[in-house]
């Protein structure tokens, strides 16, 4: 089914428009109200530049150059120097992905004014994105005070330079451009700047890790429930009265979520419980995904104004008729809020191993060891084990805070910094390894309950039980079991028709 436009209005883009245009290629459709806003902004910036008054990449240089007064007559080459001399990012290209989801975050915040740029450039933009020109940008080049090494990349096919991706070919700019029907931009002053300013990497891929972490989120209630019913957990800790004794951030909207889950189950009975206590991997299950929950409501904070704001300097203030310097290229919040987004997700990942652990030994679980119906003398599920732990040491070193990095200094004047962009593209590979770990537990958890047999399932575990049944078989005499992991991260965790399903159950995907 084709996506319904997107329409980007500078006001109101959200983590699942992100990801519509990203990951489905939506079309984008700029309001109504946005044309009208970019022309009064660049009536301004032709004020500035007709009057010669000093204004930062403006009429004068930049960075430690700034103090430099640019002549008249070279403002428009300028420009398109600004361009050439930052693209300078390296290493492998970035996912198309990535790069739709950084040029609509780009878009966005033009369309919301400020920036002063030239209402051609924001069109363009919107042309790139629905004829599905790609500009190929390296994967390494921000350190978080604005992405300029890595937008000019992107500013360089803008002016048929550089290189773009169409329909899998890698063209250079003229001719994908040409290819798509479209002409390179003619640069005027502040276009160049306003092409590689701002953070659209950083905001543009911290949507979509957003975007996934949400569902991954849910994903990994769903497999817990999945193991809560294999291991009979009790489940009086997620007792509503017991919750609201430490109400926690996120630990109550935890537990509704898991008992929404299995309810239509036994388990919800206090009487079904087959222990007075679980470990802390099952019995805390709802304390870890609810600090997940809060990292998550904490990096929406962060990334939504981002989305939704001009991260330009200088900035243009129409109504004023004035251009003043900014800080709002500068992105401390974002940065703090994926470290801490990356930490929750590898608390959650460290437990999903540890619950895995207990179902494999019979002393905790009351199942046959290593979840083999033949006993001891089958490996059955143990080598996963070590499969577990390599995948949740990946995660933790992955995990480590980048916005405490040391700061870089261009001349005393650029002398902080955030690493935002890499702690949003860090994000999307700690999601990918969390799927597979959490693929492993499900595969664990549906075995578990084959040998438990319960006479009814929750309605969450009976969901995905058939589910992974449906593509893999339970376990009986040895076989290896790595490629029954990755089929269910990819046909059952990764599938769109579960994920909603699971999100009905639950009511938030």
């Amino acid at each position: 089914m084709t996506p319904s436009p997107v329409v980007v209005d500078g006001h109101s883009l959200t983590a699942a428009d992100v990801a519509s245009v990203a990951l489905h290629e939506a079309r984008v459709v700029l309001a109504d109200d946005v044309l009208p806003r970019l022309l009064r902004d660049r009536a301004v910036v032709e004020d500035v530049v007709n009057r010669q008054v000093p204004a930062y990449g403006v009429t004068t240089g930049l960075g430690s150059r700034s103090s430099y007064a640019l002549p008249r007559e070279e403002l428009e080459l300028f420009s398109v120097r600004t361009v050439r001399g930052r693209a300078n990012a390296v290493g492998d290209p970035l996912p198309v992905p990535v790069v739709r989801a950084a040029l609509l975050a780009r878009v966005n915040g033009l369309a919301g004014g400020g920036s002063g740029v030239s209402p051609a450039i924001a069109l363009l933009l919107v042309d790139l994105l629905n004829a599905r020109v790609h500009p190929v940008i390296p994967e390494v080049g921000s350190i978080g005070a604005s992405d300029l090494c890595q937008m000019a990349h992107a500013g360089l096919v803008v002016i048929g330079e550089g290189q773009a991706e169409v329909s899998g070919e890698i063209l250079d700019g003229a001719q994908a451009l040409r290819r798509a029907g479209l002409a390179p931009a003619q640069l005027g002053p502040k276009d160049g700047h306003v092409l590689c300013s701002a953070s659209p990497l950083a905001a543009g891929e911290g949507a979509l890790a957003l975007h996934e972490a949400t569902a991954s989120l849910a994903l990994a209630q769903a497999v817990t429930a999945l193991t809560f019913e294999g291991f009979r957990a009790n489940t009086s800790p997620l007792d509503a009265r017991v919750l609201g004794l430490r109400p926690a951030p996120g630990q109550s909207r935890a537990a509704s979520e898991l008992l929404a889950l299995l309810a239509g189950g036994e388990l919800p009975d206090p009487g079904r419980a087959r222990r007075v206590q679980d470990p802390i991997s099952l019995r805390c299950a709802a304390q870890v995904h609810g600090a997940l929950h809060a990292a998550l409501d904490f990096a929406a904070d962060a990334v939504i104004p981002e989305l939704n704001g001009s991260g330009d300097n200088p900035v243009v203030l129409a109504d004023a008729g004035e251009i003043l310097s900014s800080g709002n290229f500068h992105t401390p919040a974002l940065a703090l809020a994926f470290d801490t987004l990356a930490l929750a997700l590898a608390q959650t990942a460290a437990i999903s191993a540890e619950r895995m652990q207990r179902l494999l030994n019979p002393a905790v679980s009351g199942l046959p060891a290593n979840l083999s119906p033949y006993g001891p003398e089958r490996s059955g599920f143990a080598p996963l084990g070590k499969t577990a732990q390599a995948l949740v040491a990946e995660i933790r070193y992955m995990s480590a805070p980048v916005c405490t990095d040391p700061r870089f200094g261009a001349d005393t004047v650029e002398d902080d910094s955030t690493n935002a962009s890499l702690g949003a593209r860090r994000l999307n590979t700690i999601l990918v390894r969390l799927k597979q770990l959490l693929a492993l537990e499900a595969v664990a958890a549906a075995q578990a309950v084959d040998l438990a047999a319960p006479a009814v399932l929750g309605h969450g575990p009976e969901l995905l039980h058939r589910a992974i049944r449906g593509v893999v078989p339970r376990l009986d005499d040895d076989r290896p079991c790595g490629p029954d992991v990755d089929r269910v991260s990819r046909e059952v965790l990764g599938s769109a028709r579960v994920r909603q399903e699971l999100g009905e159950l639950i009511g938030n995907l």
